[in-house]
């Protein structure tokens, strides 16, 4: 914008200096050329009263004193054909001016000036004086310099006024860019300073009142998920402590360790809503090949239960990705979850992990089931709450959120010959995993990934 300002502010400016200094230089040579006929005419009027009265003899040295004060040849024709001052030819003009009329001829080299003086008894005697082309125009070069660099000189001060209007005005649009940027990257305490064109001013006013109130909304989301976190230990601290008074130990166990992983999930989830929350949170990342192992393991129980054979192929070292275990458990879940929900028993299923060039994992769930409604084959089936088994349809969105938080991609399609195949490429994190910070996956901190090992879901997502 800022260039586009500056070349139409030389274009207007170029157009003005050519539609002044055209008419100007041309008016410059005219002056120049008039001036020096009209010294050139005084020049030989002054030798009219002269040559009406005069001898030849005086008139041929005031003739010479003429041409020798002016700088320019004065020549005397009389009317009996004598030629006094500067030799010069007998031209046309002269002997159109004999007739006795005065006048100026243009010539290749100059301009002749021939004036018709009568009074002499012989005739019409004639004052012929020549102007050259060089005098003509002499100083007109000089002039039109002169104007070109006063034209140069006001465009160049012309673009830089152009170009300090123009940065004042794109700085502030620049700074507004920036800000909407920062913002996007969840830093919602950036704010645009109002600057530049009142327009421009009223946009920073609303973009800053729209950061405050993302702000407010985000903040009242996080006192809601809060609410929510009492709300829902109550109802299961009474579940647990009714779990363990059953009279069986085995089954209060039981029912207790269930309790205890879903209260577990609760938090997980909890915590996922405030760290979405919060600005410059740390990127959050894991070991697929732990997590994806730890969920098959929890889904082979049912699948045995429910004469499902299980193929299992997974990387034989850690591959780190860019999404946190809870979250990656999740979309693990939704996928296993849907196999269950979605295909009848006895319906074989497998899953596949490996790394990705470059780093990240590419996990592969395929089922020999019916395979995906007609309706849903292709992108249609990622469409949130899309489903037409009857379901939220939110389990695929989980997972595709999943692989896009990480940097990368989920496709659903058809198997050959049938079934279901949905890949999800997962990201590699941003630098290598900070175990310290990374949920463990030998057992030694366990997180809601790693402890839901003891309880079935009751529904498929």
């Amino acid at each position: 914008m800022r260039r586009r300002l500056t070349l139409l502010v030389a274009a207007t400016m170029c157009l003005v200096l050519l539609a002044f200094l055209v008419p100007l230089a041309v008016l410059l040579r005219t002056v120049a050329r008039d001036r020096a006929v009209a010294q050139a005419g005084a020049d030989a009027q002054g030798l009219v009263s002269v040559v009406g009265t005069a001898d030849p003899e005086s008139l041929r040295v005031s003739a010479e004193q003429v041409a020798a004060a002016s700088g320019r040849p004065i020549t005397v024709f009389l009317p009996d054909g004598a030629v006094l001052g500067t030799p010069a030819e007998r031209t046309d003009g002269v002997e159109l001016a004999s007739r006795g009329e005065s006048l100026s001829v243009d010539r290749s080299d100059g301009r002749e000036i021939l004036v018709a003086v009568q009074g002499r008894p012989e005739g019409t005697a004639v004052i012929r004086t020549f102007v050259p082309a060089e005098e003509l125009t002499r100083g007109v070069w000089r002039a039109w310099l002169v104007l070109a660099g006063l034209g140069v000189a006001l465009l160049l001060l012309g673009l830089l006024v152009a170009d300090r209007l123009a940065r004042a005005l794109t700085a502030p649009i620049a700074e507004l860019a920036t800000v909407s940027h920062r913002l996007a990257r969840a830093e919602l305490s950036a704010r645009a300073r109002p600057a530049g064109p009142p327009e421009l001013r009223e946009v920073a006013g609303a973009l800053n009142h729209l950061a405050g109130r993302i702000q407010e909304l985000l903040r009242d989301e996080r006192e809601q998920v809060a609410d929510l976190s009492h709300r829902l230990r109550t109802p299961l601290t009474s579940l647990k402590l009714e779990s363990e008074s059953l009279a069986d130990p085995a089954e209060a166990a039981r029912i207790t360790a269930r309790v205890d992983d879903l209260e577990r999930a609760v938090t997980g989830l909890i915590r996922q809503a405030r760290w979405r929350g919060t600005e410059g949170a740390t990127v959050a990342a894991c070991d697929a090949t732990a997590v994806v192992r730890d969920r098959v393991e929890f889904w082979s129980v049912l699948a045995e239960d429910t004469d499902r054979p299980v193929t299992l192929d997974l990387a034989e070292t850690p591959l780190p990705v860019r999404v946190g275990a809870d979250e990656l458990a999740a979309a693990v879940d939704a996928l296993l979850g849907n196999v269950f929900a979605h295909t009848p028993d006895g319906t074989a299923f497998g899953v596949r992990l490996a790394g990705r060039p470059g780093g990240g994992a590419r996990l592969v769930v395929t089922d020999q089931g019916p395979g995906l409604p007609a309706g849903l084959a292709g992108s249609g089936v990622l469409r949130r709450g899309a489903s037409a088994a009857g379901s939220t349809g939110l389990g695929l969105d989980i997972v595709r959120r999943a692989a896009t938080d990480s940097g990368g991609t989920m496709s659903v399609s058809n198997a050959s010959p049938g079934g279901a195949l949905i890949t999800v490429d997962l990201g590699p994190p941003p630098e290598p995993m900070n175990r310290s910070r990374s949920r463990s996956t030998d057992g030694s901190n366990h997180g809601p990934a790693h402890e839901m090992n003891a309880s079935y879901p009751k529904t498929a997502t």
